[in-house]
């Protein structure tokens, strides 16, 4: 009999602890709702345009410095001869000929009376000496005069016509040296300095004005020694001064040779004067090389990122024309024109790219394409790239 109770009391104790097994499991609708993921929902919405093909001018950049064409250093010979009057100042245009300043006549003025009195004097000495000479050589073959008598008349005559030289000789320097202490200009011009002082007392060859000739400019442009050959005289050039508005120029020279420290060669361009440049000034510049078929995009569809240039190209999905994904594709970019860029490699005229908002897209973002915005009349400003 305590068998059986020990049976009975087992079963029991398994009956207890007996786990209970649900029965009722997900049903299979909500478990293919859970094991697909939910549609991507697009990034951005965007607007998209592709590559235009237009005709550009072809530039090469370049920096350097105004200069004048040629510059004129005026002085005097006159020695001794103090400055009396200045009458022009630094920036003012004046013509070949024209009066810059005047020195001390006083002195120079009496040398040269004194020699016009010698000089009269000499030659009518010389006429009296002549006239005697004239009548002992009329006598040459008789008695009344000997050979030596003949010799004398003649070598006094010789002797005053040389007087009479000698000192139309120095009347003309007397002259020279009173034309002196006129400072005039030997070419039209600007004048850029002037070191002329009334009462200054100067050297001769001393310097007293400088001028452009000509008032004309010259920009002076470094251009790498591997672009050199591309330039040749009479291309047209479009400068552009630090501070002032844009000029035009042609090559005038390019130099023969290259600066073996910067590697850059020089080319000359004739500028036409505006008012505004003076020399000295940098300025920028762009050389007319030629023109040019190019693609060219809006700027704002460019992302410059670590020193490089990218474009988003749209992908779209077959199934969804609206949705796609971009693709980030680096480019290389050539000249500005206005609110556009060329793009010399990277994408090709049927390519579709965003063209804004491009900072807030990473490559394989899923975007929205909607209509773009009509585009603004392009400007006539015109700046360089490199």
């Amino acid at each position: 009999m305590n068998t059986s109770v020990s049976r009975l009391a087992l079963a029991a104790l398994m009956a207890t602890a007996a786990v209970v097994v649900p029965t009722t499991f997900p049903s299979t609708a909500w478990a293919n709702q859970a094991a697909t993921p939910s549609a991507p929902k697009p990034a951005l919405s965007v607007a998209v345009v592709s590559p235009q093909p237009q005709t550009w001018s072809r530039t090469l950049s370049a920096t350097g410095s105004l200069a004048a064409w040629r510059e004129v250093q005026v002085g005097t010979e006159a020695s001794g001869q103090r400055i009396e009057r200045v009458l022009v100042d630094v920036g003012q245009r004046v013509r070949k000929g024209e009066l810059l300043a005047q020195l001390a006549r006083a002195s120079l003025e009496a040398d040269l009376a004194a020699t016009r009195a010698s000089l009269a004097e000499a030659e009518a000495s010389a006429q009296e000496i002549s006239a005697t000479a004239a009548r002992t050589l009329s006598l040459a073959g008789t008695d009344a005069v000997s050979a030596s008598q003949l010799d004398q008349a003649r070598a006094a005559q010789a002797g005053a016509l040389a007087r009479v030289a000698s000192l139309k000789a120095r009347a003309q320097a007397d002259e020279l040296r009173l034309s002196h202490t006129r400072v005039v200009a030997p070419v039209d011009g600007v004048i850029t300095q002037r070191d002329a002082v009334e009462g200054a007392l100067p050297q001769p060859g001393q310097a007293l004005f400088q001028l452009i000739r000509d008032g004309r400019l010259e920009w002076r442009a470094e251009v790498p020694a591997a672009e050199l050959a591309q330039v040749s005289p009479g291309q047209r050039v479009r400068i552009t001064p630090a501070g002032t508005g844009s000029i035009e120029g042609r090559v005038r020279l390019v130099a023969p040779t290259v600066d073996p420290a910067t590697r850059n060669g020089r080319v000359l361009v004739d500028v036409q004067a505006n008012g505004q440049a003076r020399a000295g000034m940098f300025a920028r510049g762009e050389i007319v090389l030629g023109e040019a078929p190019v693609l060219t995009l809006p700027q704002s569809a460019v992302l410059l990122r670590d020193g490089f240039a990218y474009v988003f190209k749209v992908e779209t999905d077959g199934k969804d024309s609206k949705s796609s994904k971009v693709r980030q594709i680096k480019v290389q970019l050539g000249e500005r024109q206005a609110d556009r860029v060329a793009v010399r490699s990277g994408v090709g005229a049927a390519d579709r790219v965003v063209t804004q908002g491009v900072g807030f897209l990473a490559d394989g973002d899923t975007v929205r394409v909607v209509p773009a915005a009509p585009a603004a009349a392009p400007t006539a400003t015109t700046t360089a790239a490199r």
